[in-house]
């Protein structure tokens, strides 16, 4: 097996493809997998719709186990991440569901009432008749 370092960026061939990632030949001898969610930026629900076998990539070297030969690459990591813009993520207001609780952070109990059961259940932890033998 040749050493493929971390970080390193090279091509592969896309030689098999599975629902949780794809196999990339790296060389004659040596090969790695791209999990799912290092093939793009973004979520992928289908590996097959971004992926054919015999495809051609560019992967980046993210782990190496030396022990079971086994290497992690990515697709994502070898491209520009997306800009994030306001027109593509457009921030919708939360709608409130029928019968949900509306919270008022002017209340000054909050979690008092959760404090002052917390020293009960201590103290009663603590008692030697409640405790099962």
């Amino acid at each position: 097996m040749s050493k493929f370092e971390i970080g390193t960026v090279t091509k592969g061939k896309v030689t098999g493809i599975q629902p949780y990632g794809a196999f990339v030949a790296l060389n004659e001898e040596t090969q790695g997998l791209v999990h799912i969610s290092e093939v793009k930026h973004g979520f992928v629900k289908d590996i097959n719709e971004h992926l054919s076998v015999g495809d051609e990539v560019n992967v980046k070297v993210l782990s190496v186990d030396e022990s079971t030969g086994k290497i992690g690459l990515s697709i994502r990591a070898t491209e520009p991440a997306p800009e994030k813009t306001e027109a593509s993520a457009p921030k919708k207001p939360a709608k409130k569901r029928q019968g949900q609780a509306t919270f008022h952070t002017e209340s000054t109990q909050g979690f008092n009432t959760l404090k002052e059961k917390l020293e009960e259940w201590i103290e009663q932890s603590n008692r030697e008749d409640l405790i099962k033998k």
